[in-house]
């Protein structure tokens, strides 16, 4: 039986990190030119956010496999159905346990409990709305009573804890103060963590749909309108840049991020080929980004599956690194 903090890093799904890390930098980077910013603090609050991550993903684990037996997958695989296989590996080998992954959920999150904690010190009450109301909507993203991911609202959880609500309070904790274009930034942001999500649940229609889980594209049960909602949440966070700059709550130095318009376009053009021609293969490409353990993945036989959701985070992560430049520049 395993129990070594290694161990329960690898299984926390540690390569969906940029998702929540580069948000928070970016609002840490955002805040930066205050008077009362405070680096320690912003330096605390985003190892906050990645122990929180970590947790809320053992804590998906753990509430889909009480859901579910731990083989669904495996079985709708079986049935000659196409699905993603192998979520909690550690848990059908045997290598641990059921309990041992909720002590490791506790665990982590106490961390980030104890973490904020110690910012609210600082900071004061609005931190602690914050945490709280984040805390109980990622919780809740697969536990009961709501099961919020179960019932199409997962995808806006996402948006909101990882993208609105994580740069909001980081920023808050960095710099002690609200920002009017922190606020606008965390839109596009929080759509592009989405979308990895709303992506996931494409791919994952079928074994979502055979173990009852309502996710949005579960909810649609429609192929274009899946698209349509698809196209909104990609293109939408570059529509929302132009927005900010012509109302001058951001400078025109973001236009940066329309340099990441081809990517956004090849996404959109991979996902629309998943549902017309779901056996069409594609290759990574370098100006795609990194693509993590590439021949792993091949051998896994889930490359149809990781060269859309790679992409869909190294959007977001492209993203927030063109802003968090575009601030250092400045300084």
């Amino acid at each position: 039986m395993k129990n070594t903090i290694s161990f329960w890093l690898d299984n926390s799904r540690p390569t969906a990190l940029p998702q929540s890390i580069l948000p928070a930098l970016t609002a840490l980077f955002l805040s930066i030119h205050s008077k009362d910013f405070i680096w320690w603090l912003a330096a605390l609050a985003v190892l906050g956010v990645a122990f929180a991550h970590l947790g809320i993903n053992l804590f998906d684990d753990y509430f889909d496999v009480k859901k579910k037996k731990q083989t669904y997958r495996e079985d709708i695989v079986h049935k000659g159905m196409r699905a993603r296989i192998g979520k909690t590996p550690y848990l059908t080998s045997g290598e641990a346990t059921e309990k041992q992954l909720l002590i490791a959920c506790f665990i982590f999150c106490a961390i980030a409990l104890i973490i904020g904690a110690v910012i609210f010190w600082f900071r004061g009450i609005n931190i602690l709305y914050i945490t709280a109301i984040t805390a109980i909507i990622g919780i809740q993203y697969s536990a009961p009573p709501l099961r919020l991911s179960y019932h199409g609202l997962g995808e806006i959880v996402i948006c909101l804890v990882f993208g609105c609500l994580n740069m909001i309070g980081v920023g808050f904790a960095a710099c002690g103060e609200f920002s009017s274009e922190l606020f606008l930034l965390s839109l596009p942001v929080g759509l592009l963590v989405m979308n990895i999500v709303y992506i996931h649940s494409i791919l994952d229609f079928i074994p979502d749909k055979e173990v009852g889980k309502h996710t949005l594209a579960v909810l649609l049960n429609n192929q274009k309108a899946m698209l349509v909602l698809l196209f909104f949440v990609i293109f939408v966070p570059f529509l929302s840049i132009i927005i900010g700059i012509i109302l001058k709550i951001c400078g025109i130095k973001y236009l940066f991020v329309f340099l990441l318009l081809p990517m956004a376009i090849t996404l959109f053009k991979m996902m629309l080929a998943f549902v017309k021609t779901p056996d069409r293969k594609f290759t990574p490409k370098f100006w795609l980004g990194p693509f993590n353990q590439w021949e792993s993945i091949k051998e896994y036989k889930i490359e149809w599956f990781m060269i859309r959701w790679l992409t869909a985070r190294n959007l977001i992560s492209f993203f927030c690194l063109i802003i968090i430049i575009l601030q250092f520049v400045n300084l």
